[in-house]
């Protein structure tokens, strides 16, 4: 029992002395997750979120007062241009329009009874100018006889009184004439009055059929059928009938936060995905970005309200598909992932290895290097934007401090522009380590936590 007693001893002991070796040989020494500068394709997105909407919509308005007295469409239903959608009660316009029907009717019936008399009176005339033309020949005959002596006085008379009754008759036919022609223009006057307001008939009894303006669908039936609407104010209550879409052009209308609102431009290509539609993604462009910033709590645009508060703001953008397709329809959620930039084959590093740190001067074992030659006054370097490199000093891993100059953002990665070179490892993490880290510090890489992945992409 004794001999079992000393070798647990021992072996305590043993176990005592090669931890504190180990404890040893790694006092000094900072655990670091690392990753790679690596080449790859790098894109800016930015994301925003919002509803599908069509191009072109519009809120069909009632245009009559009376009561619905047939919708010939559904909610979801498609309608082409031109088509009767619904009829509001029209039994007062109807009887007004085949009342007047009825009038311009009777005026043509009396336009044609004066074309007759026209007819008939210019008989009269061409009647009245052959006689006066026999009395003429006859007078002109009298004249000679009665200047030879051979004709009386009174026959001569005669002649010269037919004569004239002649050309009084067919100035008289000739008046007849004309005034049977003033009657039919102003019976055609008449007419053209019935047919205006005819035409005004028509378009109030027009206007108590609902027609489609455009090749669309419908997406909101806010009245029923047999219920009275009103002609009012668009979008007032009572007043729409229904709500037609044009889905042959489809957008996005989503709302970008404003600090990334500043890289959005006209014709940006954008990823647009749909909460409905899970695994498919919509190609398309940017074609509106709003100038005027809307307030995130109400969606109020910040030139009318009325209060001052600072609080979070979006900007409304909108982006139009290249293909519309038949599933999407009005209201969707969607989300919209514009690429603002774009750069293929470049040096990219994590985003999280960038830090803020005043470089240090290193000696070939990787120690600073203290200045004696500073001063009071000489003025404290300022913090540049920078990474720790790992580097092999001396036989050992150190932390060397790189400033680097950055370019477009990815997603996990950012640009290299100047100060790395491909296969650089640097410290990526964790956090409160990397802020706290020395240029020359000892660092040991973590193996218990797997590297950090950093695709350039």
């Amino acid at each position: 029992m004794k001999k079992v007693l000393i070798g647990i001893l021992v072996l305590v002991v043993v176990a005592s002395l090669v931890g504190f070796m180990v404890w040893k040989a790694q006092s000094g020494y900072t655990k670091v997750l690392t990753g790679k500068v690596v080449k790859g394709d790098l894109s800016t997105v930015v994301s925003g979120t919002g509803q599908i909407k069509p191009k072109n919509y519009v809120n069909l308005g009632a245009m009559m007062l009376g009561r619905v007295t047939h919708f010939y469409v559904k909610e979801g239903d498609h309608v082409k241009k031109g088509e009767v959608v619904a009829t509001i009660e029209n039994v007062q316009q109807q009887a007004t329009v085949d009342a007047q029907k009825a009038t311009i009717d009777a005026a043509k019936t009396d336009i044609n009874s004066y074309l007759a008399a026209e007819k008939t009176a210019q008989a009269n005339v061409e009647h009245a100018q052959a006689d006066l033309e026999q009395k003429k020949l006859d007078w002109d005959r009298a004249q000679g006889l009665y200047k030879d002596g051979v004709m009386s006085k009174q026959d001569y008379d005669a002649k010269k009184a037919a004569y004239d009754t002649d050309v009084a008759t067919v100035n008289q036919s000739v008046a007849g004439l004309n005034q049977a022609k003033a009657q039919t223009e102003s019976a055609r006057g008449h007419m053209q009055t019935q047919v205006a307001t005819q035409r005004v008939n028509e378009d109030m009894l027009n206007r108590t059929y609902a027609v489609a303006p455009f090749d669309g669908i419908v997406t909101n039936m806010p009245v029923r059928q047999g219920e009275t609407v009103v002609e009012g104010i668009q979008n007032a209550e009572g007043s729409t009938l229904m709500t037609l879409a044009d889905m042959s052009v489809i957008t996005a209308e989503v709302k970008v936060d404003e600090t990334d609102i500043v890289n959005v431009q006209l014709g940006q290509p954008a990823d647009i995905t749909v909460d409905a539609l899970p695994g498919r993604v919509f190609k398309g462009h940017v074609t509106l970005v709003g100038d005027q910033a809307i307030l995130r709590s109400t969606g109020v645009a910040t030139s009318q309200s009325t209060t001052g508060t600072e609080e979070a703001k979006d900007f409304k953008v909108v982006v139009t598909l290249d293909q519309p397709d038949s599933e999407l329809r009005p209201g969707l959620s969607t989300t919209a992932k514009i690429t603002t930039a774009h750069k293929a084959n470049v040096l990219a590093l994590p985003i999280q290895s960038l830090t803020n740190a005043v470089p240090e001067k290193l000696d070939s074992n990787g120690k600073p290097i203290l200045s004696t030659a500073a001063s009071a006054e000489t003025p404290k370097q300022a913090p540049v934007q920078g990474v720790y490199v790992v580097r092999n000093m001396g036989g050992k891993l150190r932390a060397v401090f790189v400033p680097v100059k950055t370019g477009i953002t990815g997603a996990t990665d950012i640009e290299v522009v100047s100060g790395l070179e491909q296969g650089d490892e640097v410290v990526t993490g964790p956090y409160k380590t990397l802020r706290a880290l020395k240029g020359g510090a000892l660092l040991k890489r973590d193996t218990d936590k797997p590297a950090a992945a950093n695709p350039a992409s």
